[in-house]
């Protein structure tokens, strides 16, 4: 890999670090984007608003991950500048299913904007000490589209790498423009999200990245949506009323996009400011998308591996279960993700089913899997009851799930989905008489017991 460029100075390194998240985590993730070889780091599309609007945060961050040995390649798209440039000499933009109509003065309009920002963002990148290269051209071979009426715009046919490749080896980062070539040698229009998609398929990245003004895919709330599991949630997200044409369509392709990479490939769509965070932390900061694992369904523990379950359930809250747990037959139902990163039990309940438990590890939370898991464990339990230590961390998430909770000494009790006050004073009298399925954990002398080994539904929680 290439090595830090020593224009950044190790005083701005550690404030970013200080900011986006814990040493651990960013240990754990530069370990593993710096083990791939070079040029399969990351795929990163800048739209044209964020290089109107976020130049600086976006040279900042595009610079600490060349600091710290790490070589993306950038994709640039530059419309609302076209658009700018084509509304200077009197001509009205076209656009045809949200493709631009390309005549050849909108497309001689292009060339000269694509060649004006690729060198605009290189020059910031090496003022901001992060060598770049801008490659305008010589990447993309394409066809005309099929669409006559769109006139000189390109279906990309096959990616050359030779630029790039020599850009990374040089220490440079390569800055590409969406611009491609007939066989013949005539210059093509093509859409900047199509060359990131090809450039990907192409090169097999640890990660595609699209930065946005809106740094995520944002639900009906106007909300960013945090993690996407596309093998869990992709139906009932084109299901949902406010999922619009437009992101209904950006889920495909990414779905098509993620179909032909690595299962190690993710998606994440987020803005400058936050790029950082959103590659080297477990919540992130953005949407993240994967293509992910199935939520899996049992009737009780038959047919769990009870030895990988166990295993997650004591390494999240940190404590061994008490001899006997997967004996009891209370059990209506256990999710599980199909490598036991995540799981609910559930049992039996007053007022309700009882969700014994929920548990997630940190790496799941970050890859969506724990709202996956939610969405499905509330989907088959319209009403559900639970407990967790009061001073449990995950409990802000719980309580913005909860319909209702009663705090009561080292418990708060949640409940969802049930409203008849005789009922929940049953249920939450039934909950608190639970005895605990950790066995009793003794701190060592002069050690106080940390509040995430200190058992309570949820101990480890998606975001």
């Amino acid at each position: 890999m290439t090595q830090p460029s020593a224009a950044v100075s190790p005083a701005t390194i550690v404030s970013l670090l200080q900011n986006i998240g814990t040493r651990r985590e960013i240990n754990e993730y530069l370990s593993m984007f710096r083990g791939t070889e070079p040029g399969r780091f990351a795929v990163i599309k800048v739209g044209g608003e964020i290089l109107r609007s976020e130049m600086d945060s976006l040279t900042t961050s595009l610079s600490f991950l060349r600091s710290v040995g790490l070589t993306p390649i950038v994709v640039h798209g530059a419309g609302p500048q076209l658009s700018d440039a084509l509304r200077a000499r009197g001509v009205e933009p076209t656009f045809i299913g949200g493709v631009r109509v390309t005549c050849p003065e909108t497309l001689a309009a292009a060339r000269a904007v694509f060649q004006s920002e690729c060198a605009r963002l290189c020059a910031a990148l090496v003022a901001s000490g992060a060598p770049a290269q801008p490659v305008v051209s010589g990447v993309f071979e394409a066809d005309r589209a099929s669409d006559a009426r769109l006139g000189l715009v390109g279906e990309i046919t096959g990616v050359d790498l030779t630029l790039i490749r020599s850009a990374i080896y040089s220490g440079q980062i390569p800055v590409v423009s969406s611009l491609a070539h007939t066989v013949s040698g005539q210059t093509l229009n093509v859409n900047a999200d199509s060359a990131t998609r090809e450039l990907a398929i192409a090169l097999q990245p640890r990660k595609v990245i699209f930065l946005t003004p809106t740094g995520g895919l944002l639900n009906a709330d106007g909300a960013v949506i945090p993690a996407i599991n596309l093998a869990e949630d992709m139906d009932r997200l084109l299901g949902e009323p406010w999922i619009h044409g437009g992101m209904a369509l950006k889920l495909r392709e990414i779905q098509r996009m993620l179909a032909q990479l690595p299962r190690t490939t993710s998606v994440s769509i987020t803005n400058s400011d936050h790029l950082v965070r959103e590659l080297f932390t477990h919540k992130g900061h953005g949407t993240l998308i994967q293509m992910g694992m199935s939520i899996r369904s049992f009737a009780g523990f038959h047919g769990t591996d009870v030895t990988r379950l166990g295993g997650l359930l004591e390494s999240s809250f940190g404590r061994t279960l008490v001899a006997g747990y997967f004996d009891r037959n209370d059990v209506t139902r256990v999710y599980a993700a199909e490598d036991y990163s995540a799981a609910a039990i559930v049992t039996t309940g007053a007022c309700a089913p009882y969700l014994d438990k929920f548990a997630v590890t940190p790496q799941a939370q970050g890859a969506g899997v724990g709202s996956s898991l939610w969405s499905r464990l509330v989907a088959d339990h319209p009403s559900l009851i639970w407990r967790s230590r009061a001073e449990n961390p995950i409990n802000p998430w719980y309580f913005e799930r909860a319909t209702g909770t009663m705090r009561t000494g080292k418990w708060v009790v949640f409940w969802r989905g049930v409203h008849d006050a005789r009922a929940i004073e049953l249920g939450v009298k039934e909950t608190l008489a639970r005895a605990e399925s950790f066995a009793p954990k003794a701190p060592a002398a002069g050690v106080v017991e940390s509040k995430s080994s200190q058992e309570g539904v949820g101990h480890v929680a998606a975001n």
